[in-house]
Formats: structure tokens, sequence, C-alpha cells
């Protein structure tokens, strides 16, 4: 016969975890869902590439696609999970080089086959912070220090941590620690590349608005890489974007120095400015970008910059000379129906040592032939005069997204 005081202790232990059974039912559920609720989207990107280059025999002809999967789960407790696969497959032959197939007698195409995770992280988001850890793209200021190359079919991701502040005041904050640099030349490793950088590298990014028109930033990029010492840098810099009217401002100033391992005392200075005025139909720009030498024994570096948007789409300047770099530019973009136009004159020099490099015209045609489906025309001379060799480059590219 159970006492009065055991009878209540046993129901109190049955209530207890009765509740905690519904309590934990209720968690798994809350999670579950996050998968369940969750969204998927699918993507496939399909590119012809042909490059002609004076001094190779063969002209690369390089026909790839490019699928995407990705899966964004439900948010729970301000928690979401993100993860995103990508897969390049050669379309016909593999008429290209590739920094791992070997195939010397064509110029390169940075387009290699495979499979790999791009994107998996987990994001913690408010609506005054949010952070995020795991393999993720990072995109800062214009893609100039640090960027994504998305123009690749195998996009560059960062293994990172990441702290973003949202303008409430006029001020926005961005910090991320970057552990692995995860590089646009596929899966696999490469004589020519490695796949990865490991990383001990910050990048610290504000922005104050000081008007609807008027924006100011600051910036510093500490790069350490164990697998690249010579890219190991510090650079400090500040920018101004400004909009009056039909006439558009654009400034940067930064100054660079090696850091941890890198074996070249040196520092360098970088400058751009940009002048836009709106013509209807077109906007046309003059701009002047420099990547500054120190006494020609090294130039202003950017190695995790989307570069293919900077200094020509022929991509003679991926690695910056020694000499350092000057490039003035006129560029004039628009539409014509639903046409989206660009074309971009270059004319390029050293920072020391008074060298006329060559000069390039690039032009590019965007039609959206559907809401899921847009065509790019894309074309890109590069001529030659004391740097590099007399280049054509012409792309077909077809993107489709559900």
């Amino acid at each position: 016969m159970k006492t009065s005081y055991q009878v209540k202790l046993l129901a109190a232990a049955v209530i207890g975890f009765s509740t905690f059974s519904a309590s934990y039912a209720e968690e798994v559920d809350s999670i579950s869902s996050m998968f369940s609720d969750g969204k998927a989207s699918l993507s496939f990107r399909y590119r012809y590439e042909n490059v002609d280059q004076d001094g190779i025999d063969k002209s690369a002809n390089a026909s790839t696609l490019k699928t995407r999967l990705n899966f964004t789960s439900a948010s729970y407790n301000n928690v979401t999970f993100f993860t995103e696969m990508d897969n390049v497959t050669v379309v016909g032959s593999e008429r290209y080089r590739t920094p791992s197939n070997g195939k010397t007698e064509y110029p390169i195409v940075a387009d290699p086959d495979g499979t790999d995770v791009n994107q998996a992280y987990l994001k913690y988001k408010t609506d005054g912070f949010d952070t995020a850890v795991g393999r993720q793209r990072i995109l800062l200021a214009g893609q100039r220090f640090v960027g994504g190359v998305g123009w690749r079919q195998n996009e560059q991701t960062y293994d990172a941590l990441s702290f973003n502040l949202p303008s409430k005041t006029g001020i926005s904050v961005s910090y991320n620690y970057l552990w692995k640099i995860n590089r646009i030349f596929g899966p696999e490793n490469s004589a020519a590349q490695a796949k990865s950088w490991d990383s001990n590298s910050h990048a610290f990014l504000a922005k104050y608005t000081l008007s609807k028109s008027h924006k100011l930033s600051a910036y510093a990029y500490i790069l350490d890489f164990e697998d690249a010492v010579a890219n190991s840098t510090s650079t400090y810099g500040i920018g101004y974007k400004g909009n009056f009217g039909i006439v558009t401002l654009a400034a940067d100033y930064a100054s660079q120095s090696d850091n941890a391992d890198n074996p070249t005392d040196y520092t360098a200075d970088y400058v751009s400015a940009e002048l836009g005025v709106k013509l209807k139909p077109a906007t046309v720009s003059i701009g002047y970008e420099l990547l500054g030498s120190d006494d020609g024994t090294a130039a202003f570096k950017t190695p995790l910059a989307t570069l293919h948007k900077f200094q020509g789409w022929a991509d003679k300047f991926l690695k910056t000379p020694d000499t350092g770099i000057e490039d003035t530019y006129v560029k004039v973009a628009g539409k014509v129906g639903k046409v989206s136009l660009v074309a971009v004159y270059h004319d390029f020099s050293s920072d020391e040592g008074g060298l006329d490099y060559g000069s390039e015209l690039d032009f590019a045609a965007t039609y959206p032939l559907h809401k899921n489906i847009t065509a790019q025309l894309k074309y890109a001379a590069y001529n030659a005069d004391s740097f590099a060799t007399d280049t054509d480059k012409v792309w077909l590219t077809m993107n489709f997204k559900f």
C-alpha cells in the first residue's frame, strides 16, 4: 500500500516526464520542420568560350555546363542552414587547357570539370545582427579586394566566420575571419594551381551613410596564407561614393605592405576614381585605377578579388606586374529595348619604368529570353604592346534558374 507521499512523488514524476517528453517532441518537430519547410532551387549555366592567343598554336574551345542545386532551411530560433552543390561538366571534347589537364597546346580556360560543395553554413539572424559559420560566399565593396569570382564556372568561396551589423544609424559593419580560401580551379589540386589556400586572414569593412547620395567606407584586409606567402599582405583603405543627379563619383585610396611570412619587404598604393554621367539612353563613365609599385620590386596585390571585373575581361592582369599598372578607361552602358549593352576601352601602362602595356576593347550584350532564362554574348580583344600577347576571347552564356 503506497503512502500519500509516494503517490504524490510518483504523480509528480509522471507529470514531469510527460512535460519533458512533450517539450522534447516539440523541439524535434521544430528542428525537423526546418528541413521539411525549407526551399530548394536548381540552376544551370551553359557557356561556350573561345580563346585565340598569339604564341599558342591552337584556339581554345571550352563548352561547359554548370549545374547548381541549393537548399535553404526554414528558420528555427533565428537559425537557418544553407547548402549548395555545384557540378561542372565538359560538353563535347575538352579542347582547352585547365591548370590540371596538361593540354598546353591550348590557351587556358579556368573551368575544370568536377563536383564540390560550394557553400554549407549555419546562419543566426536578428533585426540588428547576423552571423554565419561555414563555407560561404563573401562579397565586399564591389569585390575589388574580397569577392566570389562568380564569372567562372567554379566559384570562389570561403570557410569563414562572419559577423554583420546592418545599418540602422547610418553605419554598417562587416567582419570576416577566413581560415580557408576555396579557389576557382576545381576540386582537385594541380601542379600549377592549388584548389585551396589555408588562411589566417581578417577582412573588415565599415560603411557610413552621410546622406542618401553620399557614402563613405573604411576597410582593412589582413591576409596571411600558408600556401601562398607572397600574397600575404596588409591593406588599409578608404572610399567614397557620391550621386550628384546626372553625375556620379566614386573614389578609393589604400596602402598595402607585406604581412606574415611574405619574403618581400614593400609598400604600395592603390588609387581609383570614376566619374559617370547619365545620358539617356546610356551612362558614360571615365575611370582611372592604379595598382602601384615599390620601385619595381613588388606591386599592389588583390589575390581574393573578382579580378575579371577589373582591368579588362581578357584577364591579362590577374597577377599585378612588379612594375605596377595604371588603367585608364572609358565605359558606355545602356539598354536598347530589352538588351543591356556595355562597351569598355582600356589603356594600360606601368606605374614604374614608363612602359606601355597595351590596350583592350570589351563588349557585352545581355538579353532576357524568359523570366528564368537569360542569354549573353561577350567579347574581349587585348592588343599587346610591351606586356603579354594579343588575345581575343568570345563567350556565349545561357543562364537557366528554377
